[in-house]
């Protein structure tokens, strides 16, 4: 979907008349229910009437142009499709152009970049953004794959001249991926008649366009014999027991699907570490080797971009499987064959947000229901006690009832145990049992670990400084091992501080004498630091203090948990106070359902070592508690 589709004729008329940027900023307006930023609405003044005009000298006025259009399950947008035939095939042709208005530019690694207006953060060579641009469409638009030389994408930095971008020139082109600038001018107009036909006419034009625009999208077969060659060679992802009873449970509903025309949801609930993530790669390879369509989607940015980095390590293009749950507002029903819902538990109510289009946004419904509708297969996989925060709603009845409303089938499995390298059965009931989520009493932990023979190791300390040395040393002790420290969300969150140094992390978290900062906001680069995403399997992690939202999904060997004031004991009982809390959305939750995501969130926290944790509290009542249930 396109915010502005005309030809460039038309077009060009639009920007001699000063109102391009008004068209474009109106139907942002419309379709995203959002203002253009200044700088975006800038760019599109100065660029496209150089691209329209560039079009027209080549003799290109009849050529379609679809400006902003959208990638297909993505927020991604290429700033111009062009769309006609091919001078000496007769085929479609589609040239994707990312433009950019720099002037000067310098290569700092292979395909990053550093341009004097944005400061010191590199961006991605535009080379590479746009070719990635074309295979993520290719991939994802099966047609396309069919015939992938029909795209064709280019960069052109129209105000650069060669001396100011020297090093940018260090690239291999490819059909995917070329770049223009100011003196290559003739060149670009001389490229652009060679993949688009000069002599061609509107209608062509048009039928091209409607063509484009009318692509069913889908993983494509290239793109799944390459999943299933990264993520199958993996030998780390060995199901067992009830793991291979999920896994084979939604096989035979593929199958189902295709003999009898019958739709199955299945819903795989199990704790932390009982090996949901395994199931949905190993889902992920073994559909993928059979040609099946096939997503994954998370609700979370740090566990969809640390799954992507994981299973397409070697194969980057796998990593466009990944996806996020608001993804598919606009899909048509049963687009896949299998969508992998991965912590389902983080399904919210609406997907709809301020990027939301206009017409999808009147249309619009709840969440659970859009992931239904996509796949013949939708496969849930939850742990209902890691809701932790408002509007979070991907509970066994919300899936089901929603499921059986729409005529799907419906198969429950119940992982039993744990199956990650490590971790602790016992611990996990300790922990329901500590912060209220079982309904037997809190206990020590020498009951439980003795009664189940267990070698997981707890340990209390008196002050974060403690915490810190337990940590280090247990890492020390045991080579390979990770170890991380998070707390509850009980301080600010600054964003970082630039000085004559660069940029640095605030130390927010203070107690006592001892203060850390927390891990990287998102969007916000700081060096010698992770991003925010990667805090959990980074080893530059160790240092900050992580949050609930980049430690949830993630597992590390030794874990530090500090309790804040916003859960205390008190009489016996805890006691959730918001008045401590710095969680914005949480804060906004009314008094019964804060209490429950906030107690939620400390079992998640306490739940991510896999041999051994540790915990502490602020607050002395609630120490002198964790002590004796420590012991």
């Amino acid at each position: 979907m396109a915010l502005v589709r005309r030809s460039a004729a038309d077009l060009l008329e639009e920007a001699k008349a000063d109102r391009l940027h008004q068209l474009l900023s109106e139907q942002a307006k419309f379709q995203l229910e959002s203002r253009a930023g200044t700088g975006e609405v800038r760019s599109w003044r100065r660029s496209l009437p150089v691209l329209l005009r560039d079009l027209t000298d080549a003799g290109l006025g009849h050529v379609e142009v679809l400006l902003e259009h959208k990638l297909p399950h993505s927020p991604k947008r290429v700033d111009a499709v062009l769309c006609g035939t091919h001078p000496r095939t007769r085929e479609p042709s589609y040239v994707l152009v990312e433009l950019k208005q720099w002037s000067e530019a310098e290569l700092v690694l292979a395909d990053l970049v550093r341009v004097a207006a944005y400061g010191k953060e590199p961006v991605l060579h535009p080379v590479d953004q746009v070719r990635q641009y074309c295979e993520y469409l290719v991939d994802s638009t099966p047609s396309l794959a069919a015939q992938p030389h029909v795209v064709h994408g280019v960069a052109y930095l129209h105000n650069a001249q060669t001396s100011g971008i020297a090093s940018l020139k260090q690239y291999t082109p490819d059909e995917y991926g070329r770049m223009f600038t100011l003196d290559d001018k003739q060149e670009f107009v001389e490229y652009l008649r060679g993949k688009l036909d000069p002599h061609g006419d509107r209608q062509t034009a048009r039928t091209a366009a409607d063509d484009f625009l009318n692509c069913h999208h889908a993983p494509s077969k290239p793109l799944l014999k390459l999943a299933a060659r990264e993520i199958q060679e993996r030998d780390q992802f060995v199901l067992l027991d009830e793991q291979k009873v999920a896994y084979e449970q939604v096989m035979h509903a593929v199958d189902r699907a295709r003999t009898a025309n019958t739709r199955t949801a299945v819903v795989v609930l199990g704790g932390p570490g009982s090996g949901k993530s395994v199931i949905a790669l190993n889902l992920m390879g073994n559909l993928a080797r059979r040609g099946r369509t096939v997503h994954h989607a998370t609700g979370s940015s740090a566990f969809t971009r640390t799954m992507r980095k994981t299973a397409g390590k070697h194969a980057p293009r796998v990593q466009s499987l990944f996806k996020y749950f608001n993804n598919y507002t606009a899909s048509e029903p049963r687009e896949l064959d299998v969508l992998i819902c991965d912590e389902a538990h983080r399904i919210r109510e609406t997907s709809v947000n301020r990027y939301t289009r206009k017409e999808v946004r009147a249309q619009a419904g709840r969440q659970i229901d859009e992931l239904i509708d996509v796949a013949w297969v939708p496969v849930f996989l939850l742990d209902e006690n890691q809701i932790v925060r408002p509007g979070e709603m991907g509970s066994l009845d919300e899936i089901t009832t929603a499921a059986r409303a729409k005529g799907c089938d419906v198969e429950i499995v119940h992982l039993k145990g744990q199956f990650r390298c490590g971790g602790s059965a016992a611990f996990d009931t300790w922990v329901e049992r500590l912060v209220g989520l079982d309904r037997l009493p809190p206990t020590s932990w020498s009951n439980v670990a003795s009664a189940l023979d267990d070698d997981f190791e707890l340990a209390d300390v008196a002050s974060p400084e403690a915490m810190e040395s337990w940590l280090l040393a247990k890492q020390a002790d045991h080579a390979g091992t990770t170890a991380r420290l998070a707390a509850g969300y009980c301080w600010r969150w600054s964003d970082p501080v630039a000085t004559e140094d660069g940029k640095h992390l605030v130390d927010d978290v203070t107690i006592g004498e001892w203060a850390r900062p927390w891990n990287a906001k998102p969007g916000k680069r700081v060096p010698d630091a992770p991003e925010s995403y990667y805090w959990a399997s980074d080893e530059r992690g160790f240092g900050q203090v992580g949050c609930i939202y980049t430690a949830q999904g993630f597992e590390y060997d030794w874990a530090g948990v500090i309790f804040g004031p916003d859960f205390v004991r008190r009489n016996g009982q805890w006691v959730a106070r918001r008045e401590y809390s710095h969680d914005p959305a949480v804060k906004k939750a009314d008094d019964l359902h804060f209490g429950a995501l906030i107690r939620n969130t400390y079992k998640v926290l306490l739940t991510r070592g896999m041999a051994g944790a540790c915990v502490y509290s602020t607050d002395p009542e609630t120490q002198a508690f964790l002590e004796q249930m420590s012991r």
